[in-house]
């Protein structure tokens, strides 16, 4: 099984900000857990197909899973379901998540699938796993210095929970037009959000070094 299934959602790729700190936040898991395997998925350099007209329609219909309609789908569900825990490094667009992201919730949020409908709403089919997001913005949208909403956190927790994953811990690298020294006091903060979770706590601190290239 892996240990972390890693989902990158910027169009920057290996340059962004956000994917370098969940990258280093990686290394020093492996460092204290060398039999942990990763899972990359970079949905910028290898984006999916949207969904199709024939995805739709099986959908409204009793379709095996094995179909081909469903083939994509369920070959990111099954990702899911290897990993025992879920990274996310995202970018905050337009106030909510990437187009690059939400396709990903819409290949793998699929009723009778990884939720199924009940009397009080959706009930996810999915096991719970530790999931950390990281997510990253120009400006800020949480705490004193505010100028902008954040519709990213409350769609992406429901998203998830909807599946079945609930145990989510939030990290946000904001502030980061303001240059390097805006970037390292979002990495302390992050550090300082990621030493509080059961997962990362006593985490050693991001170098540097990485700080002055991104």
């Amino acid at each position: 099984m892996n240990d972390f299934l890693f989902l990158s959602a910027s169009p920057n790729q290996r340059t962004s900000i956000a994917y370098r700190f969940a990258d280093a936040l990686l290394e020093s898991f492996s460092k204290k857990h060398p039999a942990a395997s990763v899972n990359r998925r970079d949905l910028a350099a290898n984006p999916l197909p949207p969904l199709s007209a024939a995805y739709g329609a099986a959908l409204t219909k009793h379709t095996p899973l094995d179909d081909p309609a469903f083939r994509q789908s369920e070959h990111l569900i099954a990702e899911l379901e290897r990993s025992s825990h879920l990274l996310i490094a995202t970018p905050m667009h337009n106030f909510t998540l990437p187009a690059t992201l939400k396709l990903w919730i819409d290949h793998v949020l699929r009723i009778g699938r990884s939720f199924s409908p009940g009397p009080d709403g959706k009930v996810g089919l999915l096991a719970d796993r530790p999931t950390y997001i990281i997510v990253s913005s120009g400006g800020f949208h949480r705490g004193p210095q505010a100028r902008q909403p954040d519709c990213l956190s409350d769609y992406l927790r429901l998203a998830l929970r909807t599946i079945g994953i609930s145990d989510c811990h939030f990290i946000y690298l904001q502030g980061l037009v303001g240059g390097e020294g805006a970037v390292a006091a979002a990495f302390a903060s992050a550090h300082e959000q990621l030493s509080q979770t059961p997962l990362f706590a006593g985490i050693e601190p991001m170098s540097s070094a990485l700080v002055s290239s991104v």
